[in-house]
């Protein structure tokens, strides 16, 4: 763990700077997976399935008779729970349905925006060393809500050639049955392209590696539309001495079992608590089956010393955190401060797994400094907003002379002449 002790201003781009990797080769090698995929369909996803995942598949489609075998291969604690995380998940996003009110901006002049579902969207799921069974209920549950037609899952299967029976669960339970063994690379160019077996999408979301992010950009500069640009997740801690070192140090690890590229940074006001969250994640550390990773996603992590609780979130708001959880009494009045995060824990119990698993917001979310810009996936990321405008006679006359005048001047004499016509019909109805 990297300690850092107040840092000066002047250090903070560096402090928040993630890991670099260079991913030319990297991007070299998705282009060309993508351009087989789009000229050879299902031929290619099931070569690269050989390749990469270790399997022969004779088909990419997930049967009816596995989705039943699923619901008998959890047991009925998982059941509950992903049926309890559902639950949670929709009412959350039920609450953000967009309801359009028609403005008059002028008399005669009337405006509004009506909110259409996306047709088709790919969802993404990793298999790999941690199915995420739990980001079936994230994605597809809002787009359900939404109401978008066609709902694609892709998620890699294991080498028998079987989807993880919680990823089959969780997306009979969220409404969807159009499920393709399909993972990584091949996936995304499956469902930006379309092949025999997988339908074409119009916007692709999901998490997932460096080769997953690199085709998603890929395809999304002429293909489809994607959620967001990813990197590793992260999570930052902002914690003093009235905080919990033992729940602090299980927040940081359990961002950094996540992968060796993750990064987890602890921002305090108190160096005593800094040293004790030190030695607590040792020890935790030393318990966790995945120790490995999240020992190699601790190089990449800072524990970070400041004057008050004002730099902390000024650190914070520079950093622009994936996950920010703020662990003091006082944190309502620190969540005022926040300007960028992607999703906000506040209070002593309310760790990140609540987030990512069952407390109803969405687990996708902006990492590597993109919380700048980017928010998390909500019901608005399965829908577009189709504006429509009313002109009456009466808004002809109130807006006509003005659009006239603005077009003659941007020398767009054609867009002047669309209103001239309707003016001079009204003025001649007139005489």
């Amino acid at each position: 763990m990297n300690i850092i002790k107040y840092p000066k201003r002047s250090e903070w781009s560096i402090i928040v700077e993630r890991p670099h990797l260079d991913v030319s080769q990297l991007n070299v090698t998705v282009q060309s997976v993508l351009e087989k995929i789009k000229s050879e369909g299902d031929a290619a996803v099931i070569e690269f399935e050989s390749k990469f995942d270790h399997v022969n598949l004779q088909s990419l489609v997930v049967s009816k008779e596995e989705m039943d075998e699923a619901e008998r291969l959890i047991s009925d604690e998982l059941h509950h729970a992903l049926v309890l995380a559902h639950h949670n998940i929709a009412k959350f996003h039920v609450s953000q349905k967009f309801d359009g009110s028609k403005i008059e901006t002028q008399p005669g002049v009337t405006c509004w925006q009506k909110s259409v579902p996306i047709q088709k969207v790919g969802l993404y799921i990793p298999g790999g060393t941690a199915p995420l069974f739990s980001t079936v209920l994230m994605l597809a549950t809002p787009a359900k809500i939404a109401g978008c037609d066609d709902i694609i899952l892709c998620t890699p299967p294991n080498r028998e050639g079987k989807v993880n029976p919680a990823i089959l669960v969780a997306a009979k339970i969220a409404g969807v049955n159009k499920i393709y063994k399909a993972g990584g690379v091949q996936a995304i160019g499956a469902m930006a392209y379309g092949t025999e077996s997988v339908p074409k999408v119009y916007k692709i979301f999901g998490p997932g590696n460096q080769y997953v992010m690199a085709a998603k950009q890929q395809v999304s500069l002429h293909d489809v539309a994607i959620d967001m640009p990813a990197g590793p997740s992260e999570v930052c801690v902002i914690a003093d001495e009235t905080s919990n070192a033992v729940f602090v140090a299980a927040d940081l690890l359990s961002q950094a079992e996540h992968g060796t590229d993750s990064q987890v940074i602890l921002i305090t006001t108190s160096e005593s608590f800094l040293n004790k969250v030190n030695d607590e994640v040792k020890v935790q550390l030393k318990q966790l089956p995945r120790k490995e990773i999240a020992s190699k996603a601790l190089d990449n992590s800072k524990f970070i010393l400041v004057k008050d609780k004002k730099e902390a979130m000024e650190l914070s708001n520079t950093y622009a955190p994936e996950h920010l959880i703020i662990s003091t009494n006082d944190y309502e009045e620190l969540s005022e401060m926040v300007i960028n995060a992607g999703s906000v824990f506040l209070g002593q119990y309310a760790c990140e797994s609540a987030g990512d698993y069952a407390s109803g917001t969405n687990h996708t979310l902006p990492t590597h400094g993109y919380a700048l810009a980017y928010n998390g996936v909500n019901l608005d990321s399965y829908n577009r907003k189709v504006t429509f405008q009313h002109l009456t006679k009466e808004g002809v006359k109130n807006i006509g002379p003005a659009v006239e005048i603005m077009a003659e001047n941007e020398q767009l004499i054609a867009h002047k002449n669309a209103m001239t016509v309707r003016l001079q019909a009204l003025k001649n109805k007139a005489e």
